[in-house]
């Protein structure tokens, strides 16, 4: 049985608490043991551009929480994963930050060596468990099903850092949508910004680049956005929503996110997995469903 620290972020637990629910619910279908450390705290992300000690020290402390435990980390948040990939190269360098980090660590008893591997979910699901292994946790598969996928920005750049995916050509979320059945449409928008930075800053922009992706991904036939970040799920889940209720979109192309549609096609209840509290609603998404053959 693989084993991670578990690492949820803050934006998950207060917004989007189903994506949390339906991925630990995967997870142990397919093997997965998931330890949940108390004392985790934020990525340090929001503080990245702000103040760089303490974005570094916030991000480092949660590597060696789960360093002290001999556990790697798996992330749901794409922000997460960037945050604490770029702390862990920047902890290889030599410097006064550095140090000041690892002396504030060590008056909480922490240490922080360089061997704790983070990995976002969709990294584990296709490299540590295996589409073999996926397949064989199936008991329906999508029929008929077209999805467009939503990499997110922070997983596959800075690609040096991320180490994510190719990030001009990824295939690893395309790929854990095909084991399911469903078809991952190509579309040109794809690698397009979903527009949640601008969101608070200048809403017209945010909600235009949204809604050209969501055009863009109906005229390419899919029924369906999936995402794998929380903030891109907001963008296409309650954004949206509000899109259309100002009437800025006429039609909706609802966002599931990725383990929704796998626990799916697991078999497991669409109200446990949380898709009752995606803001638009899923619809017809089970008359896809067909018995595996």
């Amino acid at each position: 049985m693989s084993k991670y620290a578990f690492f949820l972020g803050c934006n998950i637990p207060a917004r989007v608490s189903q994506y949390e629910t339906a991925s630990r619910m995967v997870l142990k279908r397919v093997g997965v043991k998931l330890v949940d450390i108390r004392q985790f705290n934020c990525c340090g992300y929001p503080l990245r551009n702000s103040d760089s000690k303490a974005y570094l020290l916030s991000a480092v402390r949660n590597l060696a929480l789960a360093e002290e435990q001999n556990l790697d980390l798996l992330v749901l948040c794409q922000c997460c994963l960037g945050s604490l990939k770029k702390a862990a190269q920047l902890m290889t360098e030599d410097g006064a930050m550095q140090d000041e980090v690892r002396n504030i660590l060590e008056s909480e008893n922490l240490r922080y060596r360089g061997n704790v591997k983070i990995k976002h979910l969709l990294t584990v699901l296709y490299h540590d468990i295996g589409i073999e292994a996926i397949q064989k946790q199936l008991n329906a598969t999508f029929k008929g099903l077209n999805i467009a996928v939503q990499y997110g920005c922070h997983g596959l750049r800075p690609s040096p850092v991320t180490q994510f995916d190719d990030p001009s050509n990824p295939t690893i979320f395309d790929d854990l949508v095909t084991v399911t059945g469903a078809e991952s449409v190509d579309w040109p928008l794809k690698l397009d910004c979903c527009g949640a930075p601008a969101l608070g800053i200048d809403d017209d922009l945010s909600n235009n680049l949204a809604i050209k992706k969501i055009l863009d991904g109906k005229k390419a036939g899919a029924q369906y956005i999936c995402t794998v970040c929380p903030y891109c799920h907001l963008q296409f889940d309650t954004v949206q929503a509000m899109i259309i209720k100002q009437k800025k979109l006429k039609e909706s192309l609802p966002a599931i996110l990725y383990p929704q549609l796998l626990g799916l096609s697991m078999g497991i209840d669409a109200e446990l997995l949380g898709l009752n509290q995606n803001q638009l609603e899923i619809g017809n998404i089970r008359s896809f469903v067909c018995d595996k053959e």
